[in-house]
C-alpha cells in the first residue's frame, strides 16, 4: 500500500510518499481501508520533531482517520463489522491507503454523515468542545473571543461557543477569514489591530469571560490585558509559532484563571468522558447545529504541500486527504 513516511525529522519537504507493508491486526484493532484523512497542524509539528511526541522514525503521520472496515483483530470483542463506516483516532498510521486502529478508539458514522466530515469532528471540534465545556466551562451569556477564528479549531469554537449560549467574537488576520467567521455563527468579527480597545468597547469596559486561544505570540499578552473578572483564558497552542510569556500579576490583579488545554492528554486519561463529548458532537451534528467547513480535499500525495499551508496559516476550515 502507498502512505506517507517521515524517515526522519527535519523539513516538511522530506517526507516521502512510498510503498510500504500493510499494517498487522491484533484481537484489539480492526483494519480500515481509508477514505479520509484529516490535516492537523500537529502533523506538521511531528515530522519535524518539534511536538510533545517523538516517536521513533520512520513513522506515518496523520491522526484521523475515516473509512470502511476491511478485517477484524477478533470479532470477540466488538460490535463492528466489515463493511461498517467508523472514524477513528489514532496518535499516528493515518497518512495511508490502509490503516490499523484500536477499537476503543473508534466511533461508527451516521449515514448522514460524510467521512470528510467525521475526520473535521475528531481533532477540531474534539479539541474546541473539551477547551470550551470541560476547561473553560463555558456558560449561557457569557462572552467568548475566538483568536485563530477561520481555521478548523476556531470555527468549531465559533460553533460549538453558539450552541453553548455565549456571545462569540471572533479574531481573524484579514477581511475574507472574518467573513468566514462570521458565516460560521460569530456574532462579531474583528481583526488583531486594536485589539485591546476593541474588546474593551464590546465588553463595555467588563472585560471577557473565555478567550480560546490557539495562536499564543505576542498577542498573548495583549488578550490577557482584557480578560474579566474570574475570567478564562485557554491556552490551546502556539500556531504563531512563539510561546508567550505571562505576566503573572495580571492574573493576580484581575483574577483570571490561564488554563492549560491538551485533548490528545483528555482522550487518554479521561476515555468514558471524551467518548460522552464525541457522542454529544454527533448527535449536535445530526441535528443541524454544527457543520464542519471543508476547504478543500487532495491526493495523499500532496501532503507535504498542504501540510506547509497550513504551517504558514494559510488554511481556512478543514483540509482533508484523499488516498
Amino acid at each position: 500500500m502507498k502512505a506517507i513516511v517521515c524517515n526522519n525529522f527535519g523539513p516538511i519537504k522530506n517526507i516521502e510518499y512510498k510503498e510500504v507493508d500493510e499494517p498487522s491486526l491484533n484481537e484489539d484493532s480492526i483494519l480500515i481501508k481509508v477514505k479520509s484523512v484529516g490535516v492537523n497542524f500537529p502533523d506538521g509539528l511531528l515530522v519535524q520533531g518539534k511536538y510533545q511526541l517523538k516517536p521513533e522514525t520512520p513513522f506515518i503521520p496523520g491522526m484521523e482517520v475515516a473509512g470502511e472496515v476491511i478485517g477484524l483483530g477478533s470479532k470477540d470483542n466488538t460490535d463492528l463489522a466489515v463493511g461498517d463506516r467508523i472514524a477513528a483516532l489514532s496518535q499516528l498510521n493515518g497518512y495511508a491507503e490502509k490503516a490499523v486502529v484500536k477499537i476503543s478508539s473508534t466511533f461508527k458514522i451516521p449515514e448522514n454523515m460524510s467521512y470528510d466530515d467525521a475526520c473535521a469532528l475528531l481533532c477540531a471540534y474534539g479539541t474546541s468542545h473539551y477547551a470550551l465545556k470541560q476547561r473553560g466551562q463555558l456558560k449561557k451569556g457569557e462572552t467568548l473571543v475566538v483568536l485563530g477564528a477561520s481555521g478548523s479549531t476556531g470555527i468549531a469554537a465559533i460553533q460549538i461557543g453558539k450552541i453553548m449560549g455565549a456571545k462569540v467574537i471572533a479574531v481573524a488576520s484579514n477581511s475574507e477569514k472574518q467573513k468566514i467567521a462570521k458565516e460560521n455563527g460569530a456574532d462579531i468579527s474583528i481583526g488583531y489591530d486594536n485589539l485591546k480597545e476593541k474588546l474593551k468597547e464590546i465588553s463595555a469596559g467588563k472585560g471577557v469571560d473565555v478567550i480560546f486561544d490557539p495562536v499564543g505570540g505576542d498577542t498573548f499578552d495583549t488578550i490577557a490585558r482584557t480578560m474579566a473578572r474570574k475570567g478564562r483564558l485557554l491556552v490551546i497552542g502556539f500556531a504563531s509559532g512563539s510561546i508567550p510569556k505571562l505576566a503573572v500579576n495580571l492574573a493576580l490583579v484581575k483574577e483570571f484563571s490561564v488554563v492549560g488545554v491538551f485533548w490528545g492528554a483528555f482522550t487518554r486519561a479521561e476515555p468514558n468522558e471524551y467518548k460522552i463529548n464525541m457522542i454529544e458532537l454527533f448527535n449536535w451534528y445530526q441535528k443541524g447545529l454544527l457543520k464542519p467547513l471543508i476547504e478543500e480535499s487532495h491526493a495523499l500525495s500532496e501532503a507535504a504541500n498542504v501540510l506547509e499551508k497550513i504551517l504558514a496559516r494559510g488554511a481556512k476550515g478543514k483540509i482533508i486527504l484523499k488516498p
